[in-house]
C-alpha cells in the first residue's frame, strides 16, 4: 500500500489492521494458507473444505479411526483473531485445531465466518448460527441440505459441542444463548460449551484490572467500534459485555457443562474468572470448570501448540470434549 495513505488512518488497530478512510482495509497480521490434508503423517488427521452457504465455509477435521462405522463427538469451532483476521486455514489455527481433533478424538467443524470491518458485526454472529443450524440439520431425515457423509456417518449428535478462541470464544458463547431462545432443528442440544481466552470487556474495569486501560483508547476498544460500529450501548453492548446490565442471564445458556480456560498474563483473565463465578452463582443447573494457565498470556496455545503448557491445554480442552 501506498505510504501516503498513511495520513488517511480511519481505524489502527496495529498488530492487527489499519482501515483507511478510502475504505481499505490492510491486514498487519498475515499468516500462511495451510491445504486441508487426505492424512496429516504426524496426527493421522484427515481435513477438507467444504460450502455451508454461498456465505459460509468450514474445514471438516476427522481423526484416524479405528472403526469405519465409529461415532465421534462433534465440535463446532470458532476461531479468534479479533474480529478482524484470521481463518480455519491460517498457520495459526489449523495446526492447532488438527492437534485438538487428534487428542479429542472428535470431528470438527471450524468455521469460516465473515471478517469485520467489511463485513461488520453481528454478520459474524449470524454465519455462525447458520453453521450450528447446519450441523444440527444432519440428524433429519427429510432436509433440504446438502449432508456431509462424515458429519452424518461419524457424528454423534448426543455429543455435541461448541467452543471457541479469544473472539471465536465471544462467538461461541452468544451461540449457546442463542440457542436457549431459538432451539436448533431436530431439537439437537448442545452437550458442552468450551470457553478459551474469551474476547469480553466493557466501559469500566472489574476485579483486578487497571483504570489505566479503561480511557476508551485500549485495543479491545478500536477492535469493537471497528467491527462493530453500529453497537447498540458501544462497548456494553451485551454481546462483548456479558455483565452489562442489558445482557441475558447466563442461566440461559443452552448446554449441560461449559469448560473456561484462562491465562494469567492475559488482561481479559479477570473477565473470564467472573463469567465462571457468575455462572456458578446464577442458579444454572450445569457443570461449571475453570483453568487458568500460571505464566502464559493471550492464546498461547494456539500461538504455539507444542510447548509443555499448550499440550496440557489442550489435553484438558480434549478430555473435556471426549468424555
Amino acid at each position: 500500500m501506498d505510504s501516503n495513505t498513511t495520513d488517511e488512518v480511519l481505524h489502527d488497530l496495529s498488530p492487527l489492521i489499519k482501515v483507511y478512510k478510502d475504505g481499505s482495509v490492510e491486514r498487519l497480521r498475515r499468516t500462511s494458507h495451510v491445504p486441508p490434508s487426505l492424512e496429516n503423517q504426524t496426527t493421522g488427521v484427515a481435513s477438507k473444505d467444504i460450502s455451508i452457504s454461498p456465505e459460509v465455509k468450514a474445514r471438516l477435521y476427522l481423526p484416524k479411526l479405528t472403526d469405519q462405522d465409529e461415532k465421534l463427538p462433534v465440535l463446532v469451532y470458532f476461531h479468534g483473531g479479533a474480529f478482524v483476521v484470521d481463518s480455519p486455514y491460517s498457520a495459526l489455527f489449523h495446526p492447532f485445531t488438527d492437534i485438538l481433533t487428534a487428542e479429542a478424538k472428535a470431528l470438527i467443524i471450524s468455521v469460516d465466518y465473515r471478517l469485520a470491518p467489511e463485513h461488520p458485526l453481528p454478520i459474524a454472529y449470524q454465519d455462525s448460527w447458520t453453521a450450528l443450524q447446519w450441523v444440527a440439520s444432519h440428524l433429519i431425515a427429510n432436509t433440504s441440505i446438502e449432508k456431509d457423509p462424515w458429519i452424518t456417518k461419524h457424528g454423534d449428535f448426543g455429543k455435541l459441542y461448541v467452543g471457541g478462541d479469544s473472539s471465536g470464544a465471544n462467538i461461541a458463547h452468544y451461540i449457546v444463548l442463542r440457542a436457549g431462545v431459538e432451539p436448533l432443528p431436530g431439537d439437537v442440544k448442545i452437550l458442552g460449551l468450551f470457553l478459551s481466552h474469551p474476547f469480553f470487556w466493557g466501559s469500566k474495569p472489574i476485579g483486578s484490572e487497571s483504570k489505566d486501560d479503561f480511557d476508551g483508547q485500549h485495543l479491545a476498544n478500536r477492535v469493537w467500534s471497528c467491527a462493530y460500529p453500529s453497537a447498540p450501548g458501544g462497548i456494553d453492548n451485551p454481546m462483548i459485555n456479558p455483565f452489562s446490565e442489558d445482557a441475558p442471564s447466563l442461566t440461559g445458556l443452552e448446554c449441560s457443562k461449559v469448560l473456561v480456560c484462562l491465562a494469567e498474563k492475559d488482561l481479559m483473565t479477570p473477565r473470564g474468572i467472573l463469567y465462571a463465578e457468575t455462572l456458578k452463582k446464577s442458579g444454572w443447573s450445569g457443570e461449571v470448570q475453570l483453568v487458568v494457565v500460571d505464566g502464559e498470556d493471550h492464546c498461547f496455545h494456539v500461538m504455539d501448540p507444542h510447548t509443555e503448557k499448550a499440550k496440557d491445554l489442550i489435553k484438558q480442552l480434549a478430555s473435556f470434549i471426549s468424555q
